[in-house]
Parts: C-alpha cells; structure tokens; sequence
C-alpha cells in the first residue's frame, strides 16, 4: 500500500503550465506527449532523491531531493514524466521525457501497491550508475526530504537496471546499499594497498 506525499503546489502549478502551453508539449522530445489525443493529466508525484558519493567506507550514503517527478497520463495510462526542480524562486518546470524508466515507474508502483506494508514512494537515483529506484519509505507521514533510507525501508530498481542488479525486485536497504556502495566507491589510486 503507498501513501505519496504531496508535491509543493509550485511543482505542479508548473507542470499544469507547461502542459498548457503548446510551445512547452510541442518543443518536447516526447512523440508520444506531442501525439496524445485528448487531456493530459500530472499524476503520481514522486519526490526525487539522489544518492550522493560519500566516499569514506563505512558511512552510510547521503541524498538529497533534487525534484519532484510527475507521470503524464493521457487516458488510462502514463506516456511520459515531467521533472521539476528547485530554483532560487522556487520549484519550477525543467522537462517531459519518456522512456523506459516512465512504464517501469508505474509498473513498480501497482507492484508497490500490493504489499501488505504502509510505504511512502519516492523515487531513488544514483547516476553514476545510470540507476534509477522505487525508494519505498517505511514511514508514510514524513515529509519527503528525509536525506538517507532506512533500515525498514524497500529499494526496488527499475529496468533497466545495471548488471547483476534484478530489476523490479524489492532489496531491503542493507542488501542493496552495501552493493551500491561499493560500485561507487573510488577506485584505490595507483601504488596504494588494495582494501581488504
């Protein structure tokens, strides 16, 4: 079961402008947003964290909210996202794209839907991996800037997902964590003791 945390009225006042704006939908890089008939919809806001480099071995790994992610419906399903960002003014409008990581979100989300678990969805990106998660918070009522996951909390990668790293599978945050951790680790500099 989820419970989404509202987005900031500014994002989705900027989302609902840029969807009325035909030079906004019609500029896009998305066929499928230029091509819908009929009314196009924001929905499902998901708060954008991403999850820093930290590093320093041992630590656990930071995040921080970078935006929010609203699924463009159009009819019974999602053909595209529009992202926002925070500005020095304030949450604001920056893109519509598609893609693979549009019908993986909503996959993840009907999947996330049918757990017997109250869960808050976010959305979990870790660039230097080309990753993107479902971050399934286990504490419904927070407010979406939480900067790390929790031990309760559920990563779910969406596809595509990199190698060795099941897509559309819930890990807890200690199972995946340490993994992701490791990939991002810098690599020892030349001449110095290998980790053991």
């Amino acid at each position: 079961m989820l419970r989404p945390s509202p987005a900031p009225a500014p994002a989705l006042r900027s989302v609902l402008t840029a969807l009325g704006s035909p030079t906004a939908v019609h500029e896009a890089r998305t066929p499928a947003l230029r091509a819908a008939q009929g009314p196009l919809s924001p929905e499902l806001p998901l708060p954008v964290h991403v999850l820093g480099v930290t590093g320093t071995p041992g630590r656990s790994p930071r995040t921080r909210l970078a935006g929010w992610r609203f699924l463009i419906r159009n009819g019974e399903r999602a053909i595209a996202a529009a992202d926002t960002m925070l500005t020095p003014d304030g949450w604001t409008f920056s893109h519509f794209f598609e893609g693979p990581y549009v019908t993986a979100t909503e996959r993840a989300l009907l999947q996330a839907e049918a757990l017997p678990t109250l869960y808050q969805p976010r959305l979990l990106s870790v660039p230097e991996l080309y990753m993107l998660t479902l971050w399934l918070h286990a504490e419904p009522e927070a407010d979406g800037t939480t900067d790390a996951p929790a031990a309760a909390d559920l990563l779910v990668p969406l596809a595509p997902a990199p190698p060795g790293i099941a897509a559309h599978r819930p890990y807890q945050v200690a199972d995946l964590l340490p993994v992701l951790s490791t990939r991002l680790a810098p690599p020892p500099l030349l001449g110095s003791a290998a980790p053991a």
